[in-house]
């Protein structure tokens, strides 16, 4: 007889080889072919709302890996959140206006002079559309599950006839204003930018100290004495109309070298360095309030530069004496209106000089840099020159320095209703808790939200004016082109003439002869996505607003999380979101930032055909996504192994369930073996962990909870000591069932409990669980911990203890070639206490669970091994190995049948064959 042939091996036709990469697109496929997503929203339907709003990606090029973690987060929770007690639907959404997307056709050789605005808009639209259908599917790549067909996208005439609602709402609580006001420029982009478009990069400008000679002291100064005023900016100096000093600060009057120079008098020593004075004499001081109004020379025009009191001016550098360009900064701006100074910008929408400034025409503003301070030199205004690199604004999107430029544009009001903003923040729950403060802070410090844009794709700013340029917007043309945009979207605006795209009849006091125009510009883009709340949660019968979750990047701060907070404020009196969870950013596994020219960029396309979107989606999980977080092929191939550590505990738990019916075969609870008790216990405490962590958005502790339950709870000891039962013992023998009663919950509760991370090899393994009937494992409902009774909780963590001593000495033992593998041994355990000693005497199959032939609890054993818990001593075995279980036994040979058996094997058979 083949003794083999009586084994109970594991059958299981789950695959070792995961072959993700050809498997998953099938798996993708079955479930929208299968309205998988459906039938998920069907079955949870009429159970509490969770609502997580997607912010949308912006619709240019192939989504990178920062994109994939976004999204898989976020599948994470609806996943979790669909089974377990909420009806969670998750509508995907798209920004598709924008300066990029212009960009782009320019690049694929669209010639836009030979375009009318509407042709062009409509090409705008063709390449945003295509782009959408490019990353749906490249996001449904990576097992996201979500109303994909039914997506929201800002370009449509729904969601535009809702932004133009909210602009409305605005309007008519007297938050919309046009005025002229120096804002963020962008000459790359030739638009305003607000501040949520602008980032922090180092440049290297020029560094100048001028001099402005006094002409009118007012009593104060005699004349002739000069201002020394220092910039980075030079090319701002044919826009200088004033100097600024602090009211309160003393100033004084510095002779040197024959001249008298003004600064501030607690900067004097920093200047005399900075300009190497070896030898100056204060001769007079006085009180910047003392000054007010004083007239200097600008340098190079024949004009009069004010001096004017400001707050803003301190002494933390320069010179105390601040050079004033309304048109060119924004405090500036405001303290040069008090004087009744407008402001003066002599640079155009592409960042060159215009007439205003002589002898510069023509020339690029930064260029203009050189040129400006050789003519400061030449009339003896310039002291001194040099370079210092800088935090410098530059235009998010080209990466090009931007500049302050007066223009006139449209500003929301933020500071008319900040306190009511500030106030919705503290209700906001923050993950992490620091990004309240971020905004807080960010929304604290904000005065206007330049809305305006000089572009062309995007939602335009829906006013008319009269025939004398005052701006027409009342909630009759705003309802009115709401509904023209919602019939025919918003082309309409650059189709129709403005008399056609107002309401029949209609007539104002501004333009008596029924003359109207149109403004031109466009709305910013974060005002677009910003009015998702009312586009989407509102709009949409099964959404609502408030949404439970907004989760994006930390970036989102100034962005999305920031508008759509201003814009439902503004028109609802509410924050659109209870809770923010924000993630960082994905760099490569030096911790640098991706790109090009680095060669280290992970595209997550690639990583999806070569491992398949399970591993990336598990990387995901194990990652501290609240913080910068680093990818690359050695981590990936960590996760991998990860990955087969999980996946092969499913294979072998499953191969043991191969004999098993759970509504025939399941031993109830009080039947259970102690030990299969005791590992249920440890799954109901992992249940518990897992929920606790999903819920608190920890998807790296549900990934280490998992990992190591399989790796150490059940690879390390349950899995191990079990084979000699499972594939032993008779296939009804009751130690066998207790086992694989064990196993059915283990499985189908784990299996649950990451269907959320890895839905593609949670749904193969649900395929092979015994009795399984949904068709999905999404249609079922997460495990919850239960209590089983009887288990002796401490006596089993303390055997564990005495196990892991044991081990140690097994190893050690064949180390020194006393042993080969465990089971050649027999071990002789002396416990050092009477608690160990009473434990070992209730512990039944202690040889089982410790994978040896023999094991004996002796009071003592001279040659034993001191451990922690126990002493050990390992002995070779006397007896002879049995052919069928492998255990060595001096019973072996004892049967007249079966001599190359074991006792207990021969019964085995022996019954086995007469039954």
């Amino acid at each position: 007889m083949d003794y083999k042939d009586t084994l109970l091996m594991p059958q299981t036709d789950f695959p070792m080889r995961g072959n993700l990469p050809n498997k998953e697109p099938q798996r993708q496929a079955d479930w929208y072919e299968n309205h998988l997503y459906e039938k998920v929203q069907e079955r949870t339907k009429g159970r509490p709302l969770f609502i997580l709003h997607d912010g949308p990606p912006y619709a240019n090029g192939d989504i990178h890996i920062g994109h994939a973690l976004n999204k898989v987060l976020k599948d994470f929770i609806t996943r979790y959140k669909s089974m377990s007690g909420y009806h969670a639907p998750y509508v995907p959404g798209w920004d598709t206006h924008g300066l990029p997307i212009e960009t782009a056709l320019a690049k694929k050789k669209v010639d836009r002079k030979k375009l009318s605005i509407a042709e062009f808009r409509q090409k705008c639209a063709e390449y945003a559309l295509q782009q959408v259908d490019g990353q749906r599917e490249q996001f449904k790549g990576l097992g996201v599950l979500g109303d994909w067909e039914n997506p929201y996208i800002t370009l449509t005439k729904e969601y535009e006839s809702a932004q133009i609602r909210v602009f409305g709402e605005m309007v008519k609580k007297g938050y919309i204003y046009k005025g002229l006001k120096p804002v963020y420029w962008s000459p790359s982009s030739e638009s305003a930018l607000a501040e949520a478009e602008i980032e922090y990069h180092d440049k290297k400008s020029p560094s100048i100290y001028v001099t402005l000679e006094v002409t009118d002291g007012k009593d104060v100064l005699e004349g002739g004495e000069k201002f020394i005023i220092w910039t980075t900016t030079p090319w701002t100096m044919p826009a200088n109309l004033g100097i600024s000093i602090h009211p309160n600060l003393s100033y004084a009057v510095v002779a040197v070298n024959g001249e008298k120079y003004i600064v501030a008098k607690d900067l004097i020593e920093a200047v005399a360095e900075e300009l190497d004075w070896s030898d100056y004499e204060i001769v007079k001081t006085f009180k910047g309030e003392e000054a007010e109004r004083v007239v200097a020379k600008h340098p190079f025009y024949d004009r009069d530069s004010i001096v004017m009191l400001g707050e803003h001016v301190t002494i933390e550098a320069g010179t105390g004496c601040v050079h004033t360009a309304p048109g060119h900064g924004e405090d500036d701006f405001y303290v040069s209106r008090k004087y009744g100074i407008e402001a003066l910008c002599p640079v155009d929408d592409k960042g060159y000089f215009t007439n205003e400034a002589p002898g510069f025409e023509g020339m690029y503003y930064d260029e203009a840099n050189k040129v400006i301070t050789e003519k400061l030199d030449e009339v003896g205004a310039l002291l001194k020159l040099k370079f210092i690199t800088h935090s410098y604004p530059h235009d998010w999107r080209t990466k090009k320095p931007t500049i302050f430029r007066a223009t006139a544009q449209w500003f929301a009001s933020i500071k008319d209703f900040r306190l009511d903003i500030l106030s919705e923040i503290k209700k906001v729950h923050w993950y992490p808790h620091w990004g309240e403060t971020r905004l807080y802070n960010m929304v604290r410090d904000r005065e206007d939200w330049c809305i305006s844009r000089q572009r062309t794709w995007g939602v335009p700013i829906p006013v008319f004016y009269g025939e004398d340029g005052t701006p027409i917007i009342t909630d009759e043309t705003i309802t009115h082109i709401s509904k023209l945009f919602k019939e025919h979207g918003s082309n309409i605006w650059f189709e129709w003439d403005a008399k056609d795209l107002l309401p029949e009849g209609y007539t104002s006091e501004y333009s008596p002869n029924g003359e109207f125009t149109k403004e031109t510009d466009i709305m910013d883009v974060w005002f677009d996505s910003g009015s998702s709340h009312e586009a989407v949660l509102h709009e949409r019968d099964n959404l609502r607003r408030p949404a439970d979750l907004y989760l994006e990047g930390s970036d989102q701060y100034r962005g999305w999380f920031n508008s759509s907070l201003s814009t439902a404020v503004a028109i609802t009196g509410e924050s659109p979101y209870k809770t923010v969870l924000s993630h960082g950013f994905v760099l490569d596994g030096d911790g640098r930032k991706m790109s090009k020219s680095l060669g280290n960029v992970i595209v997550p396309s690639k990583v999806q055909k070569q491992l398949g979107a399970d591993i990336l989606r598990l990387w995901v999980s194990s990652v501290d996504y609240q913080s910068d977080v680093r990818i690359s092929d050695d981590i990936l191939k960590q996760v991998s192994e990860a990955y087969r550590k999980i996946r092969n505990t499913f294979r072998f738990m499953l191969g043991n369930l191969f004999d098993y019916d759970p509504k025939v075969n399941r031993v109830d609870d009080d039947q259970l073996e102690e030990v299969d008790r005791f590992m249920l216990h440890r799954l109901q405490d992992l249940t518990k962990e897992v929920h606790e962590s999903y819920e608190g958005y920890d998807f790296s502790n549900v990934f280490q909870l998992i990992h190591n339950f399989c790796s150490v709870e059940l690879s390390s000891f349950y899995l191990d000591f079990a084979k000699d039962i499972l594939y032993i013992e008779s296939a009804d023998n009751i130690r066998r069932r207790s086992l694989q009663t064990s196993y059915y919950e283990i499985v189908t509760s784990l299996v649950k409990l990451l269907a959320p991370i890895i839905p593609h090899t949670a749904e193969e393994v649900w395929e092979h669980v015994p009795g399984a009937e949904e068709e999905s494992i999404m249609l079922t409902d997460m495990p919850q911990p239960r209590s089983l009774n009887n288990v002796d909780v401490a006596k089993w963590d303390l055997f564990m203890k005495v196990r892991d001593d044991i081990l140690k000495a097994l190893e050690e033992a064949r180390n020194e070639k006393v042993i080969g593998k465990s089971l050649e041994a027999k071990v002789t355990i002396v416990p050092q206490d009477d608690e160990v000693k009473e434990m070992l005497a209730q512990i039944p199959h202690l040889n089982q669970l410790c994978i040896v032939s023999e094991a004996v609890v002796a009071d003592k054993e001279p040659t034993a091994k001191v451990y922690r818990y126990v002493n050990v001593a390992v002995e070779k075995h006397e007896g002879e190995r049995c052919e069928r279980c492998w255990v060595v036994s001096e019973t072996v040979g004892n049967h007249d049948k079966h001599p190359e058996l074991c006792e207990r094997c021969a019964t085995i058979i022996e019954e086995s064959y007469n039954s």
